[in-house]
């Protein structure tokens, strides 16, 4: 068990330390990377001229293509699990990072909130960054080729919610707090790696998300309800992957 942060000895802040180094390098920290390598190649290539698809076909056969995205599903659940759990162990349960009984008023409306209070800015940057040619275009996913795909993607939406603001939100600022991280530090190095994360996407995407981090964990600071930023992700998600996909074709300054 993980002792209150005030009375951590110096071995249980190495084993936090190495707690946080080992989940984020198999999460996020290795999404990072591997988003950074690609913005670099992006840019060796000319980012205003690539195009980045929205959860592609995985494989040309349906059923193959099914369980390729429910097992990048299950990873999702499986990611943020594995921190809950070690939160847990640690003696901070699910309802010590606000993830006790969903509130219709302060979850669900808070989420719907948080949703529109970073979408609609959010389109507008995206925009702003594609005229000036530092986002890659977006390619809207292909919905009407099987029936299992809009299904799928909104249980996406849900996984990318649940697992990035279980990680990079409840464990990462709880951890951090343990460790005595000052609140503002903490809150500028969750948002720094879920910005990055998301360079593969261009400069704009990095900079729309790290500004959605700092509002999601200001707001976890304050309120310490991790349900409406789960909400509110995937409420952006699930417009980005289904309704940018449906209203694409319909209005042209979407591309």
């Amino acid at each position: 068990m993980t002792a209150p942060e005030e009375f951590l000895t110096g071995a249980q802040r190495r084993t936090v330390r190495i707690e946080i180094a080992v989940v984020l390098a198999v999460t996020f920290a290795l999404s990072a990377y591997t988003a950074l390598l690609r913005l670099i190649e992006a840019v060796l290539l000319g980012l205003s001229g690539q195009k980045v698809a929205l959860n592609p076909r995985r494989s040309p056969f349906d059923l193959i293509d099914l369980g390729l995205n429910l097992a990048s599903l299950f990873q999702l659940l499986a990611w943020g699990a594995l921190a809950v759990y070690l939160l847990w162990r640690g003696g901070d349960g699910p309802a010590r990072i606000g993830l006790g009984r969903i509130e219709w008023r302060r979850d669900v409306l808070g989420g719907i909130g948080l949703a529109a209070l970073i979408g609609v800015p959010g389109l507008a940057l995206y925009q702003v960054a594609r005229i000036l040619g530092v986002n890659a275009a977006v390619e809207p996913a292909e919905l009407n080729d099987t029936w299992w795909r809009i299904p799928v993607l909104l249980l996406m939406s849900f996984g990318n919610g649940w697992a990035e603001e279980v990680v990079v939100v409840g464990f990462l600022l709880t951890r951090l707090r343990q460790l005595r991280v000052n609140p503002w530090v903490a809150l500028a190095a969750s948002s720094l790696l879920r910005g990055v994360y998301h360079l593969y996407q261009g400069f704009g995407a990095g900079l729309g998300n790290l500004a959605m981090g700092l509002v999601f964990g200001y707001a976890w600071q304050r309120t310490g309800r991790l349900w409406p930023l789960i909400i509110a992700h995937t409420l952006i998600d699930a417009v980005a992957f289904v309704g940018y996909s449906l209203l694409a074709g319909h209005l042209g300054w979407l591309h």
